[in-house]
């Protein structure tokens, strides 16, 4: 199974451009909203009208601008679950997972229906309407209806958007186990990168109609390409860089010299590390040892973020120059401790831009 993808497709203020093959790891597209990904699908599902270029699935040309080939939707042999399900209010369970299947005999359509019921774990639930069902249940339809008409492709748009986080995080559980039965491609758009990393085996990252980003998703979130790439998959702490040698570079906006297990040119124009990577230094004599006042922090229900100021680092308007994401245990022991706080940067976990 094989998804291939080069398109462009021009609206006011804004220009989509991309190429990209997707196969049988689920596919993840994050960005920010206005990115492009839901137009990407919708363009795939031939709901959206490129301007220009080809998709092609599994051999078969679903679309081609300078062929003249631009299959229907109902014959690009695909799934399509919307970011608000889409269900229809006058349907019922079974109607609605039933609603594309297609010109079947009446007891494989029925047979069809009963295994989707199954599962999603719907049974007993199949004569409700999508008004007397959960969010959680609606989306479960929604995702039923999607496969029951055994798609070559899924298409999988903000697929937990209406849904709290409780249920958000039992349904990402339920939709990996769904799709580890499927055999088809399988794309999932969000802007939620712990869903995206939950889900997907691979990560594209789009900004601005733009492909910033592509490959497994611990390469790219461990060592993102762009600037842009490295703000979407979450890193918060970024400094101008200037090369030194092939292992070592200067941080210039953190006042600090970095080691780097990873060989660096002079091209380096930046470097960034997550905030959940900062260490404590046990030895002062370790690599990529600094010092650091805390000057404020922000809680969460499970975390403590401490925003630090830096020793030797320019000045900032902000008045802190690294966030350093820790857990309450650990804040509670830090709290006491004497200041300066020495901490320390893996240069392993060193994202060279």
């Amino acid at each position: 199974m094989e998804l291939y993808v080069n398109i462009q497709k021009k609206l006011q203020g804004f220009e989509l451009d991309l190429s990209f093959t997707a196969s049988g790891d689920i596919l993840g597209l994050l960005g920010a909203s206005g990115s492009g990904k839901s137009m990407t699908l919708r363009c795939i599902a031939g709901i959206e009208t490129p301007d220009q270029g080809r998709i092609v699935l599994n051999g078969r040309t679903l679309f081609d601008s300078e062929k003249g080939i631009n299959l229907s939707c109902r014959k690009r042999k695909l799934g399509y679950l919307f970011q608000n399900y889409a269900l229809f209010p006058n349907m019922t369970v079974e109607e609605n997972i039933g609603f594309g299947i297609g010109n079947k005999k009446r007891d494989e359509r029925k047979a069809i229906i009963r295994e989707k019921v199954k599962m999603i774990k719907l049974e007993g639930l199949e004569k409700r309407y999508p008004s007397q069902l959960s969010g959680g249940q609606q989306q479960r339809v929604a995702l039923a209806r999607a496969l029951a008409v055994d798609p070559e492709v899924l298409l999988l748009d903000e697929p937990f958007s209406a849904l709290d986080d409780y249920l958000r995080s039992q349904m990402v559980k339920q939709l990996t186990e769904t799709l580890a039965d499927y055999s088809g491609v399988t794309l999932f758009v969000t802007h939620n990168m712990d869903e995206v990393y939950r889900v997907c085996e691979k990560l594209a990252v789009l900004s601005m109609g733009k492909m910033e980003a592509m490959g497994r998703k611990e390469e790219v979130f461990k060592y993102p390409p762009s600037l842009v790439a490295a703000q979407l998959t979450g890193c918060k702490n970024f400094s101008a860089a200037r090369y030194i040698a092939p292992f070592e570079l200067e941080a210039l906006e953190w006042g600090m010299r970095l080691k780097t297990k990873r060989r660096i040119s002079n091209l380096i124009n930046n470097v960034g590390v997550h905030a959940h990577t900062l260490e404590i230094a046990l030895d002062e004599n370790e690599e990529n040892v600094f010092r650091c006042w805390p000057k404020y922090a922000s809680e969460t229900p499970s975390r403590i973020i401490i925003y630090l100021e830096l020793d030797n680092a320019q000045p900032k308007q902000d008045y802190y120059h690294l966030q350093w994401e820790i857990s309450k245990q650990t804040w509670t022991t830090l709290q006491d401790k004497p200041q300066p706080w020495r901490l320390k940067i893996n240069p392993d976990d060193l994202m060279i831009i």
